[in-house]
């Protein structure tokens, strides 16, 4: 008997995972892997283990949210416990991989500008032909990795990845960073399938394409005592149509943070993708079930998970026609290649833009400009703002860019002329740099000298040097944080007097003085050029 074809409802989530931690950037590229579980991971775990009790009191305080501590209560130390054991079990070459860069690190401290090629007999053997040893002009030593070499032999940890199923009801969410998910996670069902497999493209587009139940179960190897859980996220209801954008010039529609959908009758673009799930809710908002059938080109600014989200990422990946990323310097710790990353991944058009390189799309362009700040002064190319050009509009998605010299915005300007649409982020705070880089770093900064290295964006009065030298006719501030789908990544906690709100609206301020049409959007928001 034939089984009924079913859609897969728009609220299903999926989490992907490495070692069972939400999976980013950094737990991808091989290279870096390690150091995260060793150096953060493996730790907090430790941690948690040895005093679960000050984890539970620490997480009482909302502003220690983001910080290191195990969002678990006393009763589940043995499953963490299991966990941690587990991992340096299966992860041991992960660990001496870490260890060695370690090593490597400081046998290149020892260097003093002569020549480092009796150097290359002491590295240590498990990164053996992985690296060069360089100097940059000022003889300081470091190494460079063979990423591609890295990807294709045993420290790719494909066996590390899987996904975490389940469906939501709400935004809410704990946040991700510090706790890993656990196989006995209530109404979670954990697949351990690489990210690169293709029943993930067959599962996500039953979202819009009914099928068969049974034989999707049978694909991504859930077992028959799952079954039940898993019809639970099928529906016979049909998805609400989304009909193809047919209008004259350009839309553009706001989907939260640094994500935007802007479409003409020839040619659909997503920039950093992060959705919303759909379901009941009182907070207007586009979701999963208002993006297009296809996407052409999905943009992405930079590797931070707030816009290269591996969870919007793979669910939308057999939709999406090219990826663009920014050009890496490649090799370097802090700056692996988000191409290569991303078609090891499965994508399979990943277009790499350096700055003021063009891609020709129908109606217009794409082009890279210079993104400056928010990555702590580390030297990390793997950065690029997007000048979209259609039906003679343009529109500048500027990220989070922080205009710590502004005469660069003057060279742009005289390159590409005034700009119609710019939108900015205006996180002008930001974490301190070792709260998203320190588990790469050989070691940890003096605190003062870490406080002052920020992951920030433009406050208002760098946001009015941009506005002033790309003279756009609008402003719109986003890629704030705001919205509650955001709540398991970004623990800002804004309130009405919030450093960010009182900066974004100094500039709103600014731009009404001088006649730009200027908003902060907030979850929702349509426009036409």
């Amino acid at each position: 008997m034939s089984q009924p074809a079913l859609y897969l409802k728009q609220n299903v989530a999926v989490e992907p995972l490495y070692n069972q931690w939400y999976a980013w950037y950094y737990l991808i590229t091989p290279a870096t892997a390690p150091l995260y579980v060793a150096n953060l991971h493996v730790k907090i775990m430790q941690s948690f283990v040895a005093n679960p009790a000050i984890h539970v009191a620490a997480l009482k305080n909302p502003a220690l949210a983001g910080g290191p501590y195990l969002n678990y209560g006393v009763e589940r130390v043995g499953e963490v416990k299991e966990l941690l054991e587990r991992t340096l079990k299966e992860q041991e070459s992960t660990m001496r991989f870490a260890q060695a860069v370690a090593e490597l690190d400081k046998l290149l401290a020892s260097s003093n500008g002569h020549s480092l090629e009796e150097l290359y007999k002491k590295v240590p053997d498990i990164l053996q032909g992985y690296v060069e040893l360089t100097y940059d002009l000022n003889n300081r030593a470091s190494p460079r990795f063979f990423e591609a070499l890295l990807y294709g032999g045993p420290h790719y940890k494909e066996n590390a990845q899987s996904l975490s199923f389940r469906l939501l009801q709400g935004d809410a969410r704990p946040y991700v960073f510090s706790t890993p998910r656990l196989d006995s996670d209530k109404d979670t069902l954990h697949v351990k399938m690489p990210f690169r497999h293709e029943a993930i493209d067959k599962l996500f587009a039953m979202r819009r394409t009914p099928g068969p139940v049974e034989p999707m179960r049978e694909e991504l190897g859930l077992s028959s005592k799952d079954a039940e859980l898993f019809s639970t996220f099928f529906t016979e209801q049909a998805p609400r149509p989304v009909p193809k954008y047919d209008g004259d010039g350009v839309r553009l529609r706001y989907f939260g943070h640094a994500c935007a959908l802007i479409e003409t009758r020839d040619v659909t673009i997503l920039t950093d993708p992060v959705v919303s799930y759909d379901f009941p809710s009182d907070f207007r908002r586009y979701t999963h079930a208002d993006l297009p059938e296809r996407i052409d080109y999905a943009l992405i600014t930079h590797g931070h998970a707030d816009h290269l989200m591996f969870e919007t990422l793979l669910q939308l990946r057999q939709r999406i026609g090219t990826v663009v990323v920014p050009a890496a310097a490649g090799g370097g710790l802090a700056d692996p290649s988000l191409k290569l990353m991303l078609q090891k991944l499965g994508f399979k058009n990943v277009v790499a833009l350096s700055e003021m390189d063009s891609l020709p799309v129908p109606g217009g362009s794409i082009t890279g400009l210079p993104f400056i700040g928010e990555h702590a002064d580390l030297n990390i190319q793997s950065k690029i703002a997007h000048l979209v050009r259609l039906q003679g509009k343009s529109m500048l998605m500027a990220a989070d860019s922080n205009a710590i010299e502004p005469r660069l915005y003057d060279h742009v300007h005289a390159m590409v002329g005034d700009i119609d649409v710019l939108f900015l982020g205006m996180e002008s705070e930001g974490g301190p740099l070792s709260w998203l880089y320190g588990p790469l770093m050989p070691t940890p900064l003096p605190r003062k000298m870490d406080q002052s290295r920020r992951l920030n964006g433009s406050n208002a009065e760098r946001g009015t040097e941009i506005v002033r030298r790309l003279k756009p006719k609008q402003v719109h501030i986003y890629a704030m944080g705001r919205e509650p789908w955001l709540g398991h990544i970004m623990v800002l906690g804004y309130h009405e007097n919030a450093p960010q709100l009182v900066e974004a609206r100094k500039l709103m301020a600014y731009c009404a003085e001088h006649g730009i049409t200027s908003s902060l959007p907030y979850g929702h928001a349509e426009m036409f050029l």
